[in-house]
């Protein structure tokens, strides 16, 4: 019985010892995507930085991409994660879509280097793998949460301006139905539209596209966010 307790205390240290570590890699590599970018993140330069062998690192991500899919996949669900904690705060589902939106710029202003390797350019030569679709998925399912939580209520009111998708984007749109249900196509695809607004408008902001014009962007960004929410048909 004290040997069994032992060795589950034997393991219970070194799966510590190894998420800590695994932690550790993922924070210089971190500091490298700051430094350097995505495209010159490299295995021996963080083993470098640890005073690791990259034999001993390479125990605990095989290769770069690997690496790079773990930053990503925690980035996705840092992100995700501030969406859905802003969502919950709002009972009124305008207010929950403006706090979404907020949470979002937010996390992207105070993580800059995690937002660009999320929603920046490509890295060459890296191709994401399934795992990083759900935790990609959760901000848009946030919002899609917002629809089906206002078509629920009764407070959805479909702007009768929005036209009636056809054809192909039709049928992409009655593949989201599960996630928003009882909520029009035609605001399934104007929630896509706003979707992308959101990320356009983050991203002109943190890659410098607003200097000279709406710099800061506060009050730009909140005038937006507010006529999306009109837009989505959220009185």
């Amino acid at each position: 019985m004290n040997t069994e307790a032992g060795r589950n205390a034997g393991r219970t240290a070194r799966d510590r010892a190894r998420a800590e570590l695994t932690q550790e890699i993922k924070d210089a590599a971190r500091r490298q995507l700051a430094a350097e970018g995505a495209e010159r993140l490299s295995l021996r330069a963080v083993s470098r930085e640890l005073g690791m062998v990259s034999s001993a690192l390479y125990r605990y991500f095989p290769s770069r991409d690997e690496l790079l899919t773990a930053l990503i996949i925690d980035a996705y669900d840092a992100l995700g994660a501030e969406a859905e904690a802003a969502a919950k705060s709002e009972s009124e589902p305008r207010a929950a879509w403006l706090a979404v939106c907020r949470a979002v710029r937010a996390w992207a202003i105070a993580h800059p280097q995690e937002y660009a390797l999320i929603y920046g350019s490509p890295v060459s030569g890296y191709q994401a793998p399934q795992s990083t679709v759900q935790p990609a998925s959760r901000v848009i399912l946030v919002l899609f949460g917002i629809l089906g939580q206002a078509q629920a209520s009764g407070v959805l009111v479909p702007p009768e301006d929005a036209p009636e998708p056809e054809g192909l984007l039709a049928e992409q749109l009655g593949t989201l139905t599960g996630y928003a249900p009882g909520v029009p196509l035609k605001v399934l695809g104007r929630t896509a539209i706003a979707w992308t607004q959101l990320y356009g408008m983050i991203s002109f902001e943190l890659f410098g596209q607003l200097v000279g014009s709406m710099d800061p962007a506060d009050e730009f960004f909140a005038d937006a966010t507010e006529q999306l929410a009109t837009f989505l048909g959220l009185p």
